[in-house]
């Protein structure tokens, strides 16, 4: 039906404008195109792009392969190196497509999805970042008690902040594994978490345990997430913080330096002792090889002076007079040795027989 600008109500009316702005009649400009006319127009221009004869036979087996063509090269699609192509058959996972220019049959039968595969992603256990929670958390971070108390090998409590880095390894197995991917992570780390944490002390898990803790972890997370087949690679486990509860943190630290003080004092215990024992144990050598010396020397002494007396008995009773003389001599000689001496001769006389003092001389001459 022709669309005509007859005289009406509104803005058909005599008076009036009509749909483009024009007035009615010949006095507004020229009047807009009818609807067959556009019709009429596009059916001429494509019979020009079909052959001879119009809508024949041959123009509709064209017009099918060029549709059919159409379709069948909408199957190409690009895989770009940070990303894995996954292929979808009416909805079911069919294969994952390496990056670089693939295909797969045009929807609606297949269709593909291109996951970004590099990308890096955290999941944050026991806290979350202030950037989460808008304005009203600009500053700092929020704390999740329920995620991050737990207890350690020695039944005490710590507060736990930790992350998991973790990629997309297998894009098929990622979005078809398992449901709430994120979450599932989340819940298999702090698992591991609280099994590992369960079985180290408090004093360790601060100290030289951690590294052990995200080492122990991320390789825990990893095997359970593969039992799950989930197609993610675990890269990093840090622990950001390992405290004890907010409400008892100052009683801990109290006792921490009592412990500290316990173990200086023990460690300055055994540096006396180890400076002492030592020390002790030489001067008792010494003294045992002090008196093993004097044994020794006295027991070689007596045997010395056994013989010297058996050799004096076997000259003495080869010649009893010159022997009994010579002891006399030897003992007097030793007797007399450092005394000042007068000799007195027994014949007539003065009686007092004229001595040389050599020893005196020669103590005088030697000062």
């Amino acid at each position: 039906m022709p669309w005509k600008n007859n005289s009406g109500g509104g803005w058909q009316g005599g008076g009036g404008r009509g749909p483009w702005g024009q007035g009615p009649g010949g006095g507004g400009g020229p009047r807009p195109p009818s609807l067959e006319e556009l019709l009429r127009k596009s059916q001429d221009r494509f019979k020009g792009v079909l052959p001879s004869g119009g809508w024949g036979g041959k123009g509709v087996v064209l017009l099918v392969v060029l549709v059919v063509a159409f379709w069948m090269l909408s199957g190409f699609y690009r895989v770009d190196p940070d990303e894995q192509g996954v292929v979808l058959r009416f909805g079911q996972y069919v294969k994952t497509d390496p990056p670089g220019l693939r295909y797969h049959l045009p929807a609606p039968i297949e269709t593909a999805v291109t996951p970004k595969v590099t990308r890096v992603q955290r999941v944050d256990i026991g806290f979350r970042p202030a950037g989460e929670f808008g304005r009203s958390a600009a500053v700092g971070q929020r704390d999740f008690a329920e995620e991050s108390l737990m207890l350690t090998g020695d039944e005490n409590i710590v507060d736990i902040h930790a992350s998991v880095f973790w990629t997309i390894k297998d894009a098929g197995k990622f979005l078809f594994g398992v449901q709430n991917q994120e979450r599932t992570v989340k819940a298999v780390a702090e698992s591991v978490i609280r099994e590992i944490v369960g079985k180290t002390p408090i004093q360790t898990a601060q100290t030289e345990g951690r590294q052990r803790i995200e080492e122990d972890t991320r390789r825990l997370t990893q095997g359970v997430l593969d039992y799950y087949n989930m197609g993610i690679s675990v890269q990093q486990v840090t622990v950001q913080k390992v405290d004890p509860p907010n409400q008892v943190i100052e009683a801990f630290r109290d006792v921490q330096r009592a412990k500290a003080d316990k173990e200086r004092a023990r460690n300055e215990a055994e540096a006396y002792a180890n400076d002492i024992i030592p020390r002790a144990r030489g001067e008792a050598e010494r003294l045992l090889q002090e008196a093993k010396a004097y044994k020794q020397e006295v027991l070689l002494r007596a045997q010395g002076e056994a013989q010297r007396f058996i050799s004096v008995y076997d000259e003495f009773k080869q010649a009893k007079d010159v022997t009994r003389q010579r002891l006399y001599l030897e003992t007097m000689e030793e007797v007399l040795r450092d005394k000042s001496k007068v000799i007195l001769g027994t014949g007539t006389g003065q009686g007092v027989v004229p001595y040389l003092p050599l020893p005196e001389l020669q103590k005088r001459k030697t000062p």
